[in-house]
Order: C-alpha cells, then structure tokens, then sequence
C-alpha cells in the first residue's frame, strides 16, 4: 500500500500506450502518461503558454504542447524545444496491486 503522501488516481489498465490523461490532486493538474511500461506524472500546464499538455502529443518519453510544439522530458520535466524555457513539475508515481497513486510534494 502506497504511504500517506500518495493520491490515488486511476486503475492502471485504464491507461492507454502513449495517450495522455488529464486528473486533479488538491486542485492541480495532473496528466499522466503510460509509455514504456512506465507511468509518469506531470504537471498539465506548459510552462511557456498555460495550456494542457493532456491535449498533447506523446513520443517515447516526451510530451509536445499542442499550442506552440514546445516539447517536455516526462522524466524530469525539462524542456526540449523553444519556445518554452522552463520546465514543469513532474511528480512521483507509484504503482501498487493494479493502482496508479501520485504523489505531489518532491519533485522526480
């Protein structure tokens, strides 16, 4: 069971390869991604334009905005093209008995 500073979000096998999710944890968006075989969270605002990065693309373990094509690192965050130069939050996942559970405080 995951410790108290997890949320619980979803059942892992509503997740679909490379299909970003849009969720809420306290009121702070949350797009998680299944790709790899892994599950990442990241926070649903693109850092240059404020727009939803659920609505966007995914392409191994980047994530594009649909606004402007700045492109995100699912791992840490970090951008990887222009024009965004900041990086969004990106937040632990863990996965416990078919559960996604995230957790918002920390970083990675």
């Amino acid at each position: 069971m995951p410790d108290s500073g997890h949320t619980y979000l979803c059942a892992l096998d509503v997740l679909e390869e490379d299909v970003p999710r849009r969720f809420e944890v306290e009121g702070v968006p949350v797009t998680l991604v299944l790709t790899g075989q892994r599950v990442f969270a990241i926070h649903d605002m693109c850092s240059h334009s404020a727009v939803s990065l659920s609505e966007g693309e995914v392409d191994g373990f980047s994530i594009e905005c649909w606004l402007h094509a700045s492109r995100f690192d699912l791992r840490t965050g970090r951008p990887l093209d222009p024009p965004a130069t900041r990086p969004v939050p990106v937040y632990p996942v863990r996965i416990d008995d078919g559960s996604v559970y995230v957790r918002l405080t920390g970083e990675g």
